[in-house]
């Protein structure tokens, strides 16, 4: 029995694990709405998220049962048998989630948890057969089929009906209040703050009550029967209350109700989903003392685990205390976080991801449904609907200290408590809906009847949309297959295959850290980018030209990488370059939109000064093009096996690099300390450049009529030497315009090798 003591003690360190990559992909669920509404600083969010954590965990011990006894009959298994069941299913939650977690993508740990213990059962209840040669007719008996489909049903319904109820809720709540809903708010934000609190007062009180652990018969008797009491007062207690404080101090009502929203997504949380992380080792912990209690620990058939149990207040407050803790620590909750955030933000801006064809196919759809539907409604009728939704011009009320938040406060509270109300109330009828599921799609059926997803981000929101509900049912098939796989290999070489496991566990976990680093680098860099609401002028020009030296930098550290790899034949090397250009043109692209917002701040009398930088939104993309271009020739022709460079063209390749990386550098440290320089000893780098050009293009014509250059190497030639005269060329465009506008330097048209723009 030790080494069954030994799986009890590895279960609950899983668990331990467990929870702190669980929280860090489920903390969206719950912070998303205040952090992206910026409704306070992010230590108090995150102390409020806190107390609502510990307080759920107490309502979570009916939800227990879904482990024990949900998806399996375990009247059926031995208690070795559960043991490695379980073993299974924590081993590969934890691989799951963290993956989930490294990219930044939203997932649903009870889908993971639902379909693992599934997968599971399945592989020990085969084995069982294997070895006791019954039927596979058998297995309807080992799996409570009936359950795992009205949990399956359950979660999948709870997509469509989030959606819809966000979209409904936001759409009622934008024609009462509309986007300028300060005035609004001053006559009904009473009535508003008492239905949202009395709201959230109901399902977390009367309909999560069931669920506790303290709540006693007598207790819960007596709130059932005064429902409509404590529902009634509740809403005439919030109404007065925030009446008041509108007439008497200067609070933004929405923020405690925006608050008050975060505590009870945070207390719904951990009251449905801390199953998800520590039902399994619990229900390994009941079957080992079941198994004791018996005559023969080793054949006892689980019946035990059938029962209700109450799980003791204390490993629940314990698990609450680890998730709180890995809420405040985690860097991959924020990463998560930001994904949800950004999908929804009211305006627009750079995307995450790209679109898709299957994106643009459902925006033509939707775009076609919504020009007919007005038409079938009477004009006055559209024109009031136009005047209460008529939301431009106007942008969300600066946050806390002044932070620009990605939407305002009345979509935060409507997501809060839909959410709640939706996630508490599943909690109460011990239904194990996915709350990522119910505060995603929540989310983004708020965002899209707050009009966010216009036409210029519709396709790339869409996009990720579906890449997030993909993700689900990639989740599904994960869990399932992953577990499957595990049970087997625990059933048949038991030990031996769990410090297997343990060992890749630890190699997976440890790999993903280094690229959730990497990536978390690139996503800050980024973000540093973006100017957003700036509105000082001169301070929006000075940064562009930083960010283009940055830029400037970056592009001749992957050309260097270019040549080495072309000049090597490193195929890997360009592929991972390759897959680094990305990266180059989101730097681009993020400089581009900046130039744009920098344009618009302009003054009329500055119109000569705007149109220099739409000559270097042009010279920015043909440099990020050139590039591109450069490396995807590059890698082609080496992953093709085609011919190496000559010796040659080798020597010449490293003249020409030599004269565009030396330009790029000494632009690159120019913009960044904006020194004064001499515009002819910085071009003279361009015009060695070309004369070297034309001597390279005579050398090359004779290598091609000797039959020394083959036609692949001449087109690989020819296009690396395009590429770096059109990057030095726009470059020395760049330069123009910067010695232009802080009137450094001389004039480009003193030189006469500056090509025409």
């Amino acid at each position: 029995m030790e080494i069954y003591v030994f799986a009890v003690g590895l279960l609950f360190i899983f668990s331990i694990v467990d929870l702190t990559i669980g929280v860090a992909n489920d903390a969206v669920n719950f912070l998303n709405s205040a952090v992206g509404s910026k409704v306070s600083s992010r230590r108090v969010i995150l102390i409020v998220a806190s107390f609502g954590i510990l307080a759920g965990v107490t309502f979570s011990s009916g939800m227990m049962e879904v482990a024990r006894k949900g998806i399996f009959s375990p009247r059926f298994f031995i208690m070795p048998e559960l043991i490695t069941i379980f073993l299974a299913v924590m081993i590969t939650d934890i691989v799951l989630l963290d993956l989930f977690n490294t990219f930044g993508l939203p997932t649903s740990t009870t889908v993971s948890l639902v379909f693992e213990l599934l997968g599971a059962a399945v592989a020990i209840s085969i084995i069982k057969m294997l070895r006791t040669e019954e039927s596979f007719l058998v297995l309807a008996q080992y799996i409570n089929t009936g359950k795992v489909l009205a949990i399956i049903t359950g979660i999948l319904l709870s997509v469509g009906i989030s959606f819809v109820c966000g979209a409904l809720a936001q759409f009622i709540t934008r024609l009462a209040l509309t986007f300028n809903y300060e005035n609004q708010l001053k006559r009904y934000g009473g009535l508003w703050g008492g239905v949202a609190l009395s709201m959230i007062t109901y399902f977390m009180l009367i309909k999560g009550a069931k669920g506790a652990s303290f709540i006693t018969p007598a207790m819960l008797a007596w709130i059932n029967a005064h429902t409509w009491t404590i529902l009634g007062g509740s809403f005439v207690f919030f109404t007065i209350l925030f009446q008041l404080l509108m007439l008497f101090t200067r609070i933004n009502i929405l923020k405690p109700i925006v608050l008050s929203g975060t505590f009870a997504l945070a207390m719904a949380f951990s009251g449905n989903d801390l199953v998800n992380f520590i039902g399994v080792p619990l229900a390994g912990l009941y079957a080992f003392f079941a198994a004791n209690a018996g005559t023969d620990p080793l054949t006892l058939p689980m019946d035990a685990l059938e029962s209700p149990v109450q799980t003791n207040t204390f490993f629940l407050l314990a698990a609450g205390a680890v998730m709180v803790a890995t809420l405040w620590l985690s860097r991959k909750a924020s990463t998560v976080t930001r994904t949800e955030v950004n999908l929804g933000r009211q305006e627009e801006g750079m995307e995450r991801f790209d679109s898709s064809q299957l994106s643009r196919i459902i925006v033509r759809m939707v775009l076609r449904l919504f020009n007919a539907v007005p038409n079938m409604l009477p004009a006055g009728v559209r024109r009031w609907v136009r005047r209460r939704y008529d939301g431009a011009g106007l942008r969300p009320a600066p946050g806390h200290a002044g932070a620009i938040p990605e939407f305002d406060l009345l979509r935060a509270s409507v997501n809060l408590m839909v959410s709640s109300a939706l996630v508490a109330w599943a909690t109460s009828m011990k239904l194990p809906l996915s709350t990522t599921y119910v505060t995603f799609m929540v989310a983004m059926g708020t965002s899209l009847a707050d009009q966010a997803w216009g036409r210029e981000s519709a396709v790339y929101r869409v996009t990720g949309v579906l890449m997030v509900i993909g993700g689900w049912f990639f989740t599904a098939f994960s869990a399932f297959t992953i577990s499957v796989c595990f049970a087997f290999a625990i059933g048949y070489l038991n030990g031996f295959a769990v410090f297997g496991l343990l060992g890749m566990t630890g190699y997976i976990l440890f790999r993903n850290l280094k690229i959730h680093g990497r990536r978390e680098k690139a996503t800050k860099d980024l973000d540093l980018l973006d100017l957003k609401r700036v509105e000082d002028a001169d301070y929006a020009v000075r940064t562009c030209f930083e960010h283009t030296g940055r830029f400037l930098n970056i592009v001749q550290t992957h050309l260097d990488t270019c040549f080495d790899g072309i000049l090597t034949q490193n195929r890997r090397q360009l592929k991972d370059l390759r897959h680094q250009t990305s990266n180059v043109q989101k730097w681009s692209n993020t400089i581009v939109a900046n130039i744009f917002k920098t344009m618009r701040l302009l003054q009329r009398g500055e119109l000569k000064q705007a149109a220099r930088y739409s000559t270097a939104i042009s010279a920015l993309q043909e440099i990020t093009e050139s590039l591109r271009d450069m490396i995807l020739r590059c890698h082609v022709h080496t992953a093709n096996q085609h011919s190496e460079l000559l010796p040659d063209q080798r020597k010449e390749l490293q003249q020409v690099r030599k004269s565009v990386e030396a330009l790029l550098a000494e632009t690159a440290q120019i913009f960044l300390t904006r020194r004064p320089f001499e515009y002819p000893q910085v071009a003279e780098h361009y015009a060695q450049l070309k004369q070297y050009l034309e001597v390279c293009d005579r050398k090359q014509v004779g290598r091609i009529r000797s039959g020394q250059s083959k036609t692949r190497l001449s087109i690989l030639f020819y296009g690396i030497n395009n590429s770096c005269q059109k990057i030095s060329e726009q470059t020395l465009h760049l330069l123009d315009i910067f010695g232009e506008t802080f009137e450094l330097g001389l004039k480009a048209e003193d030189v006469i090798m500056i090509p025409d723009k």
